[in-house]
C-alpha cells in the first residue's frame, strides 16, 4: 500500500487553479440518522467546531482565494445559530450562497432571516416520497414537517433544489419522488444515486441496488424529461458501481473543491479523512493560500505523477484523472491504484463481485447501521461494521 505518511517526492504540478467551491461544513450535528450519510463514520472523534469569528475568516481567505460559490452544510447547519451571520458576511464577499439542510429547523422566522442575509437558495433533503420510507431512513418523524418546509421555502422566494439519495429502497418510487418534487415547485431536482463511502459504505450490503433497478428508474427519468421539459430539470448519475469508467472526482483533487471540515480540517474531497496516513492542514494555524498551493494533502494526487499502471500510460487518464481515490482505498486498500469501476483495472472484479452479490440479495437480509453517536463511537474505537439487529421495512 503506497505510505501517505511520507511527504511527496515528486515535484508539484506546475500550474494550480484557485478553488471555485468552498464547502463550509459549519458541525456534524445533526437531527437525522441517516443510513447514506457522507460524513466520516467517527464523526464523534471530531468534536470541535471553529467558532464565528474563525468561519468569517475562512470565508474572506477563501474568496480573497478565488472561490466563487458557497455551500453551507453539515451535518445540520441549522443547528448554527450563526447561520445567518455567516450568510450576511457571505454575502457581503461576493460569494453564491446555498444553504443544504434537512429542513428541520427551518422555521419561517429563520427563512425571513436568511432572506434578508442574503442567501441564494436552498437544497432540501427528502428520503423518500412515503412516509413510512423517509422516516425509517433517517430514523425520525420528519416527513411531514419536511412537507411543510418545502411550501415554507418557496413561500419565501427561494430557488429550491428537492435532493433525494437514491438505492435499492427507494428506486422503484422515482416516478412518485419525481411528482412530489413537482407539486412541491421545485425548480431542480437531484437524483443522487447513493455513492458508496462514509455511511454508505457501512451499509453498502443493505443500499446496493439491482442493474435492473437502475436501468427501470433511468427509463421513468427520461421519460418525465421528456413530458416535463424545462418546468424541474432533473439530474440523475448513476452509482459509480455501475460504470466501466470512473468519473473525474471532484472534477480532479485539489482542483475547484474546497471543503473545511466542522473541527477546521481542509479536504480535497467530503471523505478524504478516509484516507489513512494522510494530514490534512487545519485553517486555525495554516493560510488557506498555503493549504491549497502547498501543502502534501492537497498535492499528493494532483497531476499525474503520483498515478500507478494501468493509470499511469492510459490515453484516458485525462479524462476521468484516476477516478477516486477514496474508492480506490476502500477496494483495493491503496488510495494510488486505479479506481477499480474502471474495466481496466487489475482489481475490476471486486466491483462486479459487489454487484452480483446485491442481485442476489434478499432485501431483509442485513439490517442498517443508522448514523448516532453511539455506532458512531462504536466503530471507532473497534473498528467492528456488524450492524445493529434492525432491519429495513418490507
Amino acid at each position: 500500500m503506497t505510505d501517505l505518511s511520507q511527504p511527496l517526492a515528486e515535484a508539484k504540478p506546475a500550474a494550480i487553479a484557485p478553488p471555485l467551491w468552498l464547502l463550509a461544513e459549519l458541525t456534524y450535528r445533526c437531527p437525522l440518522h441517516c443510513v447514506f450519510c457522507y460524513n466520516p463514520v467517527n464523526y464523534t472523534d471530531h468534536k470541535s467546531e471553529l467558532s464565528t469569528a474563525q468561519w468569517v475568516d475562512v470565508l474572506r481567505q477563501a474568496r480573497a482565494l478565488g472561490a466563487a460559490q458557497l455551500g453551507f452544510s453539515g451535518g445540520e447547519p441549522l443547528l448554527r445559530d450563526d447561520l445567518e451571520e455567516l450568510v450576511g458576511e457571505a454575502r457581503k464577499l461576493g460569494f453564491y450562497t446555498n444553504l443544504i439542510t434537512s429542513g428541520i429547523g427551518l422555521t419561517d422566522k429563520r427563512l425571513d432571516a436568511l432572506k434578508d442575509a442574503g442567501l441564494d437558495h436552498i437544497q432540501l433533503s427528502f428520503q423518500d416520497s412515503t412516509q413510512e420510507l423517509n422516516d425509517f431512513l433517517s430514523s425520525t418523524r420528519t416527513f411531514e414537517l419536511k412537507n411543510r418546509v418545502a411550501q415554507a421555502i418557496k413561500a419565501h422566494g427561494f430557488p429550491m433544489v428537492l435532493n433525494c439519495v437514491l438505492h435499492r429502497y427507494n428506486l422503484p418510487h422515482v416516478d412518485r419522488i419525481i411528482d412530489m418534487a413537482l407539486a412541491m415547485g421545485a425548480e431542480y431536482l437531484e437524483l443522487a444515486n447513493t455513492q458508496y463511502y462514509g455511511w454508505a459504505h457501512a451499509n453498502r450490503a443493505q443500499l446496493m441496488p439491482t442493474a435492473e433497478q437502475l436501468k427501470e428508474a433511468e427509463a421513468v427519468v427520461e421519460r418525465y424529461r421528456r413530458e416535463i421539459g424545462d418546468k424541474c430539470k432533473i439530474f440523475f448519475v448513476v452509482p459509480d458501481y455501475f460504470e466501466r469508467r470512473p468519473k473525474r472526482c471532484m472534477n480532479g483533487w485539489g482542483s475547484v473543491f474546497l471543503g473545511i471540515a466542522p473541527d477546521g480540517a481542509a479536504l480535497p474531497c467530503h471523505t478524504a479523512r478516509s484516507l489513512p496516513g494522510l494530514t490534512f492542514p487545519n485553517v486555525t494555524d495554516t493560510p488557506i493560500k498555503d493549504i491549497w498551493y502547498e501543502s502534501d494533502a492537497f498535492n499528493r494526487f494532483r497531476g499525474f505523477d503520483w498515478m500507478k499502471e494501468p493509470c499511469r500510460s492510459c490515453d484516458e487518464k485525462t479524462i476521468d484523472l484516476g477516478g477516486c481515490r477514496c474508492q480506490a482505498y476502500l477496494l483495493t486498500q491503496d488510495p494510488a491504484n486505479a479506481d477499480p469501476v474502471c474495466d481496466k483495472s487489475p482489481h475490476h472484479e471486486s466491483v462486479i463481485k459487489v454487484v452480483h452479490a446485491a442481485a442476489a440479495r434478499a432485501p431483509d437480509e442485513h439490517p442498517v447501521l443508522f448514523r448516532n453517536d453511539a455506532n458512531s463511537r462504536r466503530l471507532a474505537t473497534s473498528g467492528d461494521d456488524d450492524p445493529p439487529t434492525q432491519g429495513a421495512p418490507t
